[in-house]
């Protein structure tokens, strides 16, 4: 069973910086995609940002020139990063690690975000 690794949440102001980072224990040709979802209190699941294997990206409107996701892969390690600027109190929420494999995926236990002054 695949884990997932996160960390990089916190507590930053308006107009801050802050980068997630989630590590998991397999080689990149096992992955189909990885994506970063977010929960704020009281709203749905959505998608924040997703790469693939081929390093083809897509992002939510609402974060489209603020955030990057991107991957680093190592021998059995493959770590997804998003890169999160210009923070607004609306970003505010948990983020979640999500690993899209051949048939199967796996998530990541979620880091909190919270962005205000």
């Amino acid at each position: 069973q695949v884990q997932l690794v996160e960390s990089g949440g916190g507590l930053v102001q308006p107009g801050g910086s802050l980068r997630l980072s989630c590590a998991a224990s397999i080689t990149i040709f096992s992955i189909n995609s990885l994506a970063w979802y977010r929960q704020a209190p009281g709203k749905e699941r959505q998608l924040v940002a997703s790469i693939t294997r081929s390093s083809r990206t897509n992002y939510a409107d609402s974060v489209k020139g603020r955030f990057t996701i991107f991957r680093e892969t190592a021998e059995n390690t493959v770590t997804v990063f998003l890169q999160m600027n210009s923070l607004q109190p609306e970003d505010t929420a948990v983020y979640y690690c999500n690993l899209q494999l051949i048939a199967s995926e796996v998530w990541g236990q979620g880091t909190l975000v919270t962005v205000s002054s």
